[in-house]
């Protein structure tokens, strides 16, 4: 079990004694908290008790202290304290969310009151906030305002380590990490019985693309023991959503989990609104999928200027490329080589899930297409000394092959070798899209030199260089790494914290890496431009898994369009001219700002670059501290 499984289960199991707990508080005569507390019998959502939606509680380490602050019960002195603290969640009396879709990123505003409802008047004690995301969850900023005898109020500030002297104390000051790797916490200091503690909580989350779909979902499934007791107590709930996507074509809706209602419409852009009284909080996510209509291939270029207190002070622009939605264009012939770790620390449900999703992978293939797969850990295992085709009788064999191969063994994580075999096999490529799949959850002592001989091969390689897709499982391999080979080999990397999701998410990658439609994407550099760079500075390969968003920064004046080139699976080259257009509705800073620090991070790792630090001191945030 992985040490944040073990946070997990230790917050579950707070909130299971807060829960216990609360049957203590005595709400007057005729009121009655809710069924959930008084019955052993709750939904699964519930028995797990992990947030599904902004959740606060209070830190109870003295449960004599429980008690509605209004009407004291009076009830027996309970000894001892609960170690580790219970959690008991906070009634919620008001909730709404403000949520701006810009092309493939969602900015979520999470807004929310509760009341210290468990503690007596005059007693006080922490309250710690649990904000659930999205894919790809990124906190931006946290407000609180507390109505008690004083009024207080918090708000959050990013943090430099060229900003602080004393990060030990800037760490603690709001006591924030991540549950899990899609719940961030932190703690309120100090709030007094039967305050109000009104939290505003922003974040960004990626936008995944499926099916030519883009896909929201936002955690918005609230449990019945939030309920505020009381009869005469109003709940009302508000849902705002706004989508830009940036392109010049029309949107549809395909799917929406809430009633909202259509504010305004324009060729790209949507507005929405749900509100309504209701006599319980929300018990589903919100839902919402939209598709960016096109038959064919795509593109456009978006200008803007920077903000004022950017510290780079070029001009910013966006290529945006999409493969449309009628999939009439034919993606190229696939060689694949799967490279799977398979050392100790993959054991049990890890290398399990990540053999399905191989068997699942090569399921996909078509019989003109080729694959091998290298198992890995100090050793290297090959299914087969060469490539051979996706026929019916070769994927059983291969199947048979991993039920006796792919088990995990003693020895360490040698990724230098299996990736070398792995060039070698494709070195002869020429009319389909070579790919490596690296699956690992480890990390190396050699991976800048990984790296530095990966770019050498692929350099030095055939006509056509091998893609490099790269996954990563859970919290000890190198993600540095494995975004730094995906971004030299042209290819994605993704990952996961939760083995229960790898199937799922190697599945989606390996869709994105064997439906490419254009390959090797060049873009002509305008003449009237002093600069330019791009992130990142290689385009990948288009596909109909993904849309391919790129940013970057220029001195100069941009041409109305701009012109560029790839290669079909016709082999026959593909030009298309884009419309260059300034972008008044859309804010980069916040799109962008994400993807840029991402790319630039891995680039800082690999360098070793102070130069790189100094010249982005983006890069340098650690914390989110009060002030």
């Amino acid at each position: 079990m992985t040490e944040k499984s073990v946070i997990a289960d230790e917050f579950s199991s707070s909130v299971s004694c807060g829960l216990m707990l609360s049957k203590r508080i005595y709400y007057g005569k005729g009121a009655s908290p809710t069924p959930a507390l008084m019955s052993r019998s709750l939904s699964s959502t519930e028995s797990c008790y992990l947030p599904t939606a902004v959740m606060a509680y209070a830190v109870v380490s003295e449960p004599s202290v429980v008690d509605n602050p209004d009407v004291p019960s009076y009830q027996p002195y309970v000894h001892g304290r609960c170690e580790p603290p219970a959690l008991i969640p906070l009634h919620m009396h008001e909730v709404s969310m403000e949520v701006d879709c810009w092309m493939d990123t969602a900015f979520v505003t999470a807004s929310g009151a509760w009341r210290v409802h468990c503690i007596m008047a005059g007693r006080r004690c922490d309250c710690r906030v649990a904000v659930p995301m999205g894919e790809q969850g990124s906190i931006l900023g946290v407000e609180v305002d507390i109505s008690e005898t004083e009024k207080s109020s918090y708000n959050s500030k990013w943090v430099t380590l060229a900003d602080s002297k004393d990060m030990e104390k800037v760490a603690k000051s709001g006591d924030g990490f991540f549950l899990t790797p899609h719940i961030y916490t932190f703690r309120i200091p100090q709030v007094e019985g039967g305050s109000y503690v009104s939290i505003k909580v922003r974040w960004s989350q990626k936008l995944p693309y499926k099916d030519s779909q883009f896909c929201l979902t936002v955690p918005f499934s609230f449990p019945t023991y939030v309920i505020p007791v009381g009869k005469k107590i109003p709940k009302r709930e508000k849902i705002q959503l706004n989508v830009n996507s940036g392109s010049g074509t029309e949107l549809m809706i395909q799917c929406s989990s809430h009633p909202l209602k259509e504010l305004s419409r324009e060729v790209r852009k949507l507005s929405f609104v749900y509100e309504a009284e209701v006599p319980a909080w929300s018990t589903s996510d919100l839902d919402f999928a939209y598709t960016v209509t096109s038959s064919d291939l795509f593109g456009g270029v978006l200008l803007q200027s920077p903000a004022l207190r950017d510290f780079d002070e070029r001009e910013m622009f966006c290529l945006y490329l999409f493969p449309g939605n009628k999939q009439i264009r034919r993606v190229f012939r696939r060689e694949v080589v799967f490279v799977v770790d398979i050392s100790q620390s993959m054991q049990g449900l890890p290398i399990e899930n990540v053999k399905n999703a191989l068997l699942a992978s090569l399921s996909k293939l078509n019989p003109q297409d080729s694959f091998n797969i290298i198992a890995f850990n100090s050793e290297s295992h090959l299914f087969s000394p060469k490539m051979v085709l996706a026929t019916h009788g070769s994927i059983l064999k291969a199947t048979q092959w991993l039920s006796s191969n792919i088990l995990t063994t003693d020895g360490g994580t040698n990724i230098m070798q299996p990736l070398k075999q792995a060039m070698k096999l494709l070195s002869d490529t020429s009319e389909s899209i070579p790919l490596v799949f690296l699956i690992t959850d480890g990390s190396v002592e050699d991976e800048r030199e990984i790296c530095n001989v990966v770019k050498g091969c692929l350099t030095s390689g055939g006509s056509v260089s091998p893609r490099i897709f790269t996954f990563g499982i859970g919290l000890y391999c190198n993600h540095y790494l494995l975004q730094m080979l995906a971004q030299i080999g042209r290819g994605h990397y993704d990952c996961t914290y939760n083995a229960d999701n790898i199937e799922l998410r190697m599945e989606r990658l390996f869709t994105t890496a064997s439906s490419v439609v254009l390959a090797d994407i060049t873009m002509n550099i305008p003449e009237n431009l002093d600069s330019l760079e791009l992130f990142p500075s290689r385009i990948p390969d288009l596909s109909l898994g993904s849309p391919s968003i790129m940013s970057g920064r220029y001195k100069g004046d941009f041409p109305d369009t701009l012109k560029v080139k790839g290669r079909l699976a016709d082999m026959s080259t593909f030009i298309m001219d884009l419309k260059v257009q300034n972008a008044k509705d859309m804010s980069f800073d916040r799109i962008l700002t994400r993807r840029q620090i991402d790319i630039l991070t891995c680039h800082a790792w690999l360098s070793e670059s102070k130069e790189l630090e100094d010249k982005y001191p983006c890069l340098t945030f650690l914390s989110v501290a009060w002030v």
